[in-house]
Formats: structure tokens, C-alpha cells, sequence
């Protein structure tokens, strides 16, 4: 089987990494890659987002099936573009509808979906530039702390809690005056809900569901959760505090509700569900979907999963899901990112990347980095991922920040707490 694999990140490393390992796989492409996918299969030079382009490529190179990292091209209807042509209706698109991809597109349409299939999230109010009077009214009396939500995709930075009034109110109308672009011009307002987060991931084929291994991921740039949101600075897997108490409410409350739900309301979607939880009060809620897997949290989850994912995915595709039993490896994964100085606001790229030989006993999953006359280069803000597996999690970390020192590039820059606040549960 010919798969191409849509991306340019960390995830689409991961997914690379695992995918090469199938002996159902017989080429692998990669569009556009990384360094770090070129070794895994032949880097392609496409834009995911280019649907005429990658619809060509995949005509031209007799490919059997495409795996969509990232969330944009799901978003803006990848998956419909292959079905409203003839030639590429058979292909197995791995992802949501247009329709489906709305869980995430669409902050408010997302909420609206638990309202309707009564799945547990925090309350909310949603405006735009037509009624920004009513919501600086509205959040004048709102109680303290306060979420803003982008409506639209924000690359993962369009969330901001803030810690008073009238910072709420500045973030607001600096959000509908074009802070976030068009992903800004609705903000859902929601309550503050305070637990701890964690991250469940299932691949469906709109029937049938598979849980995957859960993560936590940490998403702050500075240690101790200090300073704004990034894409991701690492991950840990399993979560010591999601116990079989807390997968039955999970499921029972949140997955099963969703799947039945994009089913009732005939949304076609065969992919994975990204599902942001955090546990309150020991319940848990949902904060947000993804309509693909996370990054950072692939680079934990895939490692602990024993099933070869080319037949995972190809039983997604031909909707017999409910086949096949997942194997999950009992050790803990961690990853620590190393990002750009500077990250998540002005960084620098094309800096030379030294010591990936010295990588050992883990994986360095590329993100940001490109070759250039034969060297690794940086070409992002967050640019590799630490990746360990160990029976424990103090062991994991060991090898994780072991490696995140031999890793060497100007400007490099890494959290050392990483899975720090899960130790000794």
C-alpha cells in the first residue's frame, strides 16, 4: 500500500515513524515533511492546502490511501475534494468531512454540539463585532477568572485567560478588531473551569470508536505554567490521575455522546477526535475537540501503541473499527520540546542543528527543521521533540532531558518541569 501523509510537524514525524514500520505499507510519502520524515519515507514538495496539487500527486503515484496531520486542510474540506471528483473518490481520505472538521473550526459550533447531545463543558456566550458593546457589558460582570476563545483556528494561541476585568475587556475587543485574523471575528466568552487537563484520543469510522493511549500535555512557554500559550512544550503518557473510574464517565459521558452525536446528525466522519478534558471535582468536561490527533501528544501516544496503525486505519476506512482490539505498551512516554528562542513570539530559523547523533535509548521527532548542503536546520518555533519510553516516569524523563541536552542549537530553549507535577501520583 502507497501512503501519502499530509504535513510538516511533529505529529507527521511520529505518524511516519510508525507508518514505516508496517510491512503493509510498501512506499511512504511525505508532503511536505521534514528532516526528520526523510527518513522515514520520500519528502514531497506539496502544499496541503493546494487540494488540485495533492489530488495530482496522488493520481500520478498510484497512492492507496492520504493521513491528514494537521487541522487546516480538514477544515477548509480536503476530505470533499476528493469525493466530488470521480478519479479520487476511492481513495480513503483519513479525517473528517468539512462538516465534521467544524468541531474544531468552529469554537461555537462545537459548543453548540454538546449543548444538543448534553455533553459535560463549561458554560459560555458567544459575540462578534455587531454586539462587542453587550459583551465588554457582559464581561464587566462576569465572574473571575475569564476564557476568551477565537472562534476560528488560531494555531493553538487563540485562547486567553485572563485575570481581571479589564484585561478581559482589552483582550476582547482586541480579538474582534483582527488580533487572530478571521479566526477572531466570533469569541466565545466561557467560564473559568479550574481542574487539572488532560488529553483522550479516538479514532472512529463514524460507528465504531477505538480509544488510543491518553496524554497531558503542557502548553505554557515558561516552567511552572508561567508566560502564553504555545503549541505544545511536552507531553506525558499514561496520566497517573485517569483512573478506571474517570475512563468510565470519559467514555460514557463525552466519546460515546460525540460519536453518536456526528452520526444522528448524518456528519460524515472517519479519523481521529482530539478530545481536550479537564478533570473538575473529579468529572471530567470538555474544553475543546480537535479534529485530528495533538501535537505534542502523538509523539507519547503512538510510541506506546502495539497495533500496526496502517491496519488501524485502513479498518477505519472500510468502517470494520470494531475488529480490532487496541494494544497498549504498559511503559510511560515523555517528550520535551526544544523550541526557538524567542517562541511563541519573534524566533529566528535557519539555525544549524547539532548532536542528533548523540540521541540515545529515545526519539528526536523533527517539527521545525529543514536540510540544507547536508545539514539539519532549524525552521520553526517549536523544532524537536525529546521523545523516551520507560517503565516509569521519573525514568522517561531521565532519558527525555538527557537528550534535550546533547541537542544543540543558538537559541535553544526547553522546559526542565516537564511531567514534574505528576511525579508521586
Amino acid at each position: 500500500m502507497k501512503i501519502l501523509i499530509l504535513g510538516s510537524g511533529g505529529r507527521e514525524h511520529t505518524f511516519a515513524w510508525k507508518i514505516a514500520q508496517s510491512k503493509r505499507c510498501s512506499q511512504l510519502f511525505i508532503a511536505p515533511g521534514n528532516a526528520g520524515t526523510a527518513a522515514h519515507g520520500q519528502n514531497v514538495a506539496l502544499d496541503p492546502l493546494d487540494f488540485a496539487a495533492v489530488g495530482q500527486f496522488v493520481l500520478l503515484s498510484s497512492i492507496d490511501m492520504v493521513l491528514v496531520g494537521p487541522e487546516e486542510p480538514l477544515v477548509r474540506g480536503i476530505w470533499d475534494y476528493f469525493q466530488e471528483h470521480e478519479s479520487l473518490k476511492h481513495i480513503p481520505v483519513i479525517g473528517p468531512s468539512k462538516a465534521g472538521a467544524v468541531l474544531e473550526g468552529s469554537k461555537a459550533w462545537s459548543k453548540k454540539f454538546m449543548e444538543r447531545h448534553r455533553i459535560p463543558t463549561a458554560a459560555y456566550r458567544e459575540f462578534t463585532a455587531d454586539d462587542i458593546e453587550e459583551g465588554a457589558r457582559y464581561l464587566a460582570q462576569h465572574p473571575l477568572p475569564i476564557v476568551l476563545k477565537a472562534d476560528g483556528l488560531a494555531a493553538g494561541k487563540g485562547v486567553v485567560i485572563c485575570q481581571n476585568h479589564a484585561e478581559a475587556e482589552n483582550e476582547f475587543r482586541a480579538m474582534l478588531d483582527g488580533k487572530f485574523g478571521a479566526a477572531g471575528d466570533r469569541v466565545v466568552v466561557e467560564a473559568f473551569l479550574d481542574g487539572i487537563e488532560f488529553s483522550v484520543f479516538v479514532l472512529t469510522d463514524g460507528k465504531n470508536y477505538k480509544i488510543l493511549p491518553e496524554a497531558k500535555d503542557y502548553k505554557r512557554i515558561g516552567e511552572g505554567d508561567t508566560g502564553p500559550n504555545t503549541g505544545g512544550m511536552g507531553a506525558v503518557s499514561p496520566v497517573p490521575f485517569v483512573d478506571e473510574a474517570m475512563w468510565k464517565m470519559v467514555e460514557q459521558r463525552i466519546i460515546a455522546p460525540t460519536v453518536k452525536g456526528l452520526r444522528k446528525e448524518k456528519i460524515v466522519y472517519k479519523g481521529f477526535i482530539f478530545f481536550g478534558l479537564i478533570k473538575v471535582a473529579g468529572e471530567p468536561f470538555v474544553i475543546e475537540y480537535n479534529c485530528r490527533m495533538g501535537d505534542p501528544e502523538t509523539e507519547v501516544v503512538l510510541p506506546r501503541l502495539k497495533n500496526d496503525l496502517v491496519q488501524l486505519l485502513e479498518n477505519c476506512a472500510k468502517g470494520t473499527l470494531g475488529r480490532i482490539r487496541i494494544r497498549t505498551d504498559k511503559k510511560t512516554a515523555t517528550t520535551i520540546f526544544l523550541v526557538s528562542g524567542g517562541y511563541p513570539d519573534h524566533y529566528e530559523k535557519g539555525k544549524t542543528i547539532t548532536g542528533l547523533e548523540q540521541v540515545k535509548g529515545g526519539f528526536a521527532f523533527h517539527a521545525g527543521t529543514r536540510f540544507q548542503d547536508e545539514k539539519v536546520l532549524t525552521n520553526g518555533g517549536r523544532v524537536l521533540a525529546m521523545t523516551s519510553l520507560a517503565k516509569d516516569l521519573s525514568g522517561a524523563l531521565r532519558k527525555s532531558k538527557r537528550n534535550a541536552k546533547v541537542v544543540q542549537f543558538q537559541g535553544k530553549y526547553y522546559r526542565r518541569d516537564i511531567g514534574k507535577d505528576l511525579e508521586g501520583l
